[in-house]
């Protein structure tokens, strides 16, 4: 049997190009991978998602966005993708041993935080450790906080949190930021951010949420405590494509290349959300591109039907 449509991915991306393929009869068979939800399964409180003034759990919302795919008829695979070939139509997706037909294509892996690979940070995920400033930093109003990162997207972080925090420590493991000229100048002349040279996280403290951070400088050896009460991680994100390289185009990042459309290099195959987009990165702009790879297979495959 060959599918109409086959969607790689559960985030916000993945399942509302099912709500849209699924209404519109194609019948998606969603392959959602072991970690189902994506980023937002992570976040414990969510705010700025339209549609809840009182703010959902991000379990909660990707739960409801898939038995909304659910009840117009996607199927869904709690499997990852191990294998593709998009050489020719019908496209071949396998699991595992198991091969799957397609004649279209959603691409919605997402992209993966980078961590420090603490256990003490794996712990406190979502409970004062987080790696979206603009998902979590209105919960930390009036506080003081840390963001570990040197480059452009740890400066715009910090730049960001000091709208909520009384105080920002950038941690950087070197003596000069990565960051552009005029962004490292907007960090270091702000009043309300410190950075704390050639350090790095050995532990991030606290039971039940973050109470601090114990660091060492890695020219000296000391190790000293910060009192801060949330972790911000920027120091990237790498887009979940290894299965797709050579296959499809992608950047010298690892993002997937998509042209005028959603489409990719390989007509037919389309990606939305986290895995083509490396700048805003919401849950609310990821459902948009679902909708709009949806919109953008339904009339792909009319096309090739007349």
């Amino acid at each position: 049997m060959t599918e109409k449509v086959v969607i790689i991915g559960s985030g916000p991306a993945g399942l509302t190009a099912a709500v849209y393929t699924a209404r519109a009869d194609l019948r998606p068979l969603m392959i959602e991978g072991m970690e189902r939800g994506g980023q937002l399964m992570l976040t414990t409180d969510v705010e700025n998602y339209p549609g809840f003034p009182d703010g959902i759990m991000g379990p909660e919302l990707m739960e409801s966005f898939r038995k909304q795919a659910e009840r117009f008829g996607t199927r869904i695979m709690s499997s990852d993708v191990t294998r593709v070939d998009f050489a020719q139509r019908p496209f071949k997706i396998w699991v595992d041993e198991d091969e799957y037909a397609a004649e279209s294509v959603i691409i919605s892996t997402g992209a993966s935080a980078r961590w420090l690979g603490l256990e003490s940070e794996s712990k406190l995920r979502g409970h004062g450790v987080s790696a979206c400033a603009t998902c979590d930093g209105f919960f930390f109003r009036d506080k003081e906080i840390a963001v570990v990162g040197g480059g452009d997207s740890a400066a715009e972080e910090a730049l960001f949190l000091t709208k909520f925090a009384s105080k920002v420590y950038v941690i950087h493991r070197r003596d000069e930021l990565r960051a552009s000229k005029i962004m490292a100048k907007r960090v270091l002349e702000h009043d309300k951010i410190e950075v704390i040279w050639d350090s790095v996280v050995e532990e991030v403290l606290g039971s039940d949420v973050v109470t601090g951070l114990r660091l060492r400088n890695r020219v000296t050896g000391k190790e000293t405590r910060l009192d801060v009460e949330g972790l911000f991680l920027a120091i990237g994100h790498d887009p979940n494509t290894s299965i797709f390289q050579g296959t499809i185009d992608l950047d010298a990042k690892g993002y997937i290349v998509t042209g005028d459309n959603t489409m990719t290099s390989v007509p037919g195959v389309f990606a939305a959300g986290d895995v083509t987009d490396h700048i805003y990165r919401q849950a609310v702009t990821a459902a948009g591109m679902g909708c709009q790879a949806a919109i953008d297979v339904e009339r792909w495959l009319n096309e090739q039907e007349n």
